[in-house]
């Protein structure tokens, strides 16, 4: 059964990975426009900072414990050892469901590279995926026009679970904004697009479960992610040890 735990400021929904996959497809079959966050530190301390994005995870279906930090505070707050409920570990986990439940998928965002690649591999993986459809917008604020269209021709494919790469805090925004419009369970899951496609490795289990993987991602990527974890990382542990002490 899935639950919620408070990490820092944002909640964070707890249980087993199995139970968000169904949960998530539910919510694809029912067709109620709804919308699940992942959360990792950067996510947390961005909530913690901004009020307007506090809320926009505040109205998520679903909160998933993506990164290791996350998933074992919010263990941790419920008394219990938490999984990661990680976005590149999702991705393939609901697209094999999705494909034995005959359930529709759609992807949105990064590049046509990547979703090239991202199509390759589902049609060789999963041949009875119903992918009904793949869009990279482009890198820069759309027109109210462009948006319109965008939307409907997500809305013509009828998915059940949209993926939405667009980076945090972007594309959590952007399902918010489009809760109501969008007739489809939205999944902001960012970088598990290059990981699906083959164009990003991940660390092996044993160092993911060392919280290594940011590490790793720094060393790809410094000049764009230093900041990011080595600063947003410390304001975390400084958050946490503040709320833990306020609670006694």
């Amino acid at each position: 059964m899935l639950s919620t735990q408070t990490v820092i400021d944002s909640g964070i929904t707890t249980g087993p990975f199995d139970e968000f996959v169904d949960r998530i497809l539910r919510l694809g079959a029912a067709r109620t426009s709804a919308y699940v966050c992942c959360a990792n530190v950067h996510m947390v301390v961005e909530a913690h900072r901004d009020p307007s994005f506090r809320k926009v995870l505040a109205e998520a279906d679903l909160v998933t414990p993506d990164g290791g930090p996350v998933a074992s505070v919010a263990g941790w707050r419920g008394g219990h050892p938490q999984e990661r409920v990680a976005g590149m570990d999702l991705v393939p986990a609901l697209l094999e469901e999705a494909a034995r439940r005959g359930q529709s998928v759609y992807f949105y965002g990064t590049t046509d590279d990547v979703l090239e690649a991202i199509v390759v591999r589902a049609k060789r993986e999963l041949p009875t995926l119903r992918l009904v459809g793949t869009c990279a917008p482009p890198f820069r604020p759309l027109t109210p026009d462009e948006e319109a269209a965008h939307v409907a021709a997500i809305n013509a494919a009828d998915p059940d679970l949209l993926f939405v790469a667009l980076g945090c805090p972007r594309q959590e925004r952007w399902m918010a904004a489009h809760r109501g419009q969008v007739k489809a369970c939205m999944l902001g899951v960012g970088q598990a697009f290059l990981v699906y496609a083959g164009m990003e490795q991940r660390l092996p289990v044993w160092a993911r479960r060392l919280w290594l993987e940011w590490a790793y991602r720094l060393w790809l990527e410094p000049r764009r992610l230093w900041k990011r974890y080595l600063v947003t990382n410390s304001r975390f542990l400084f958050l946490l040890a503040r709320t833990s002490l306020a609670k006694g």
